[in-house]
């Protein structure tokens, strides 16, 4: 039976456990009247008095909720999904055993097109897994007490990884000074190369451990595990690898034209490059004094401004080789400004083929290989600019 509630006006309220149900009495002084009424009440058995408050009340509320999504109705889901993709395949004249999720999406969109700007309004056919949102499972027995004494912190899955990763910073200072004691501890200890792996970002650490986190609360599991890196122990490694991810080296992916020669026997390498409209073409010698004509002109007189001049030069100064190369680039198209940054981008990837994988890495770092993709935004009817107004009149 429902447990009355007997209020004394004070923020807190005192809670009879009782065998039948009654009335809340909420005026001051009534309790011989509420007394009297529970024991005219059938069943009646006083269990005992606790001291409650709002925010347990929440909690206990809030512990007693279901799953949204149960095991079993997803296993129905699953199932549902298979049979609808057989007869989506059937229907598309395909092969159900080989009907991949690609195929799923391309019957959906000729089947059911839509011209909807919003993607997530449009039709679409998804495993379950992908539908539904991870849940957690019910963390409590039959009498309401939970199973991890992490419970009440509201993030157990967090603070326990804390836990975790705190003992092992423990177990790896305890075994430095052991190594220390007999003097076998060397600061120039082999650290972990982390070049091309980064750490897990916070969504990716929330859906791991299926919990909500601050910023505050990221920032602190990270700067744990580097304190923990900084230990030099070798045998932690496996436990800080679960929390970072592999980069792929996109200078891999950089296509290095291959070197040419001329009739004199001169290496050299062509390539492109593009800004805004501004399309150019540049052949850099391995050999050279540091000659660069652009449209058979010297870039000197070509750009008159400086800042295009150093523009066009900064990928030999960022590799330490002005001087060393002589160019030969044809521009067209665009302003001074795009026909430069134009050149620079053709200048740095035909640099490619003279330099070594490191060298090709710190381009791409520094942003010498990558296009620019901007563009002039366009002017919008009733502005004077694509975003400046009309000069405001009040007359």
């Amino acid at each position: 039976m429902a447990a009355p509630c007997v209020s004394c006006g004070a923020a807190a309220s005192y809670r009879l456990f009782l065998g039948g149900r009654v009335s809340l009495a909420r005026k001051q002084g009534v309790w011989k009247a509420a007394a009297a009424e529970l024991q005219t009440g059938t069943g009646f058995q006083i269990l005992r008095l606790r001291h409650t408050t709002g925010v347990t009340t929440k909690k206990n509320v809030a512990a007693l909720r279901r799953e949204a999504y149960t095991v079993d109705f997803i296993k129905k889901q699953i199932e549902e999904f298979n049979i609808g993709k057989r007869h989506l395949a059937n229907m598309m004249g395909e092969d159900p055993e080989t009907f991949t999720q690609e195929d799923i999406d391309r019957a959906i969109a000729y089947l059911f097109p839509s011209g909807l700007f919003e993607k997530q309004a449009r039709p679409i056919m998804k495993h379950p897994e992908q539908i539904f949102p991870k849940q957690r499972a019910i963390q409590w027995g039959e009498d309401g007490r939970p199973f991890h004494f992490l419970f009440y912190t509201g993030k157990q899955s967090y603070y326990s990884l804390m836990h975790e990763a705190y003992g092992k910073l423990l177990e790896a200072e305890k075994h430095q000074n052991q190594l220390q004691a007999k003097g076998l501890f060397s600061e120039k200890a082999k650290t972990k190369d982390l070049i091309g792996s980064r750490w897990l970002i916070k969504e990716e650490l929330e859906e791991m451990l299926v919990e909500k986190l601050s910023d505050q609360d990221y920032a602190q599991f990270i700067r744990l595990l580097e304190r923990l890196l900084t230990l030099h122990c070798g045998a932690e490694e496996e436990f800080v690898q679960r929390f970072r991810r592999s980069i792929a080296v996109q200078s891999k992916k950089q296509l290095i034209e291959a070197v040419q020669y001329d009739q004199q026997g001169m290496a050299f390498s062509t390539s492109e490059g593009k800004r805004k409209s501004a399309k150019a073409e540049a052949a850099v010698y391995e050999h050279g004094s540091g000659r660069i004509n652009v449209n058979g002109i010297d870039y000197l007189l070509y750009f008159p401004v400086t800042q295009d001049r150093e523009q066009l030069m900064f990928p030999f100064h960022f590799l330490d080789r002005l001087g060393k190369h002589d160019a030969t680039c044809t521009v067209s198209g665009g302003g001074r400004s795009s026909q430069a940054g134009a050149i620079r981008l053709a200048l740095a990837r035909a640099l490619c083929s003279f330099v070594t994988e490191e060298e090709i890495e710190w381009m791409r770092q520094a942003g010498l290989l990558t296009a620019d993709p901007r563009i002039r935004e366009r002017k919008k009817p009733g502005q004077e600019g694509a975003r400046r107004k009309f000069t405001w009149k009040k007359r």
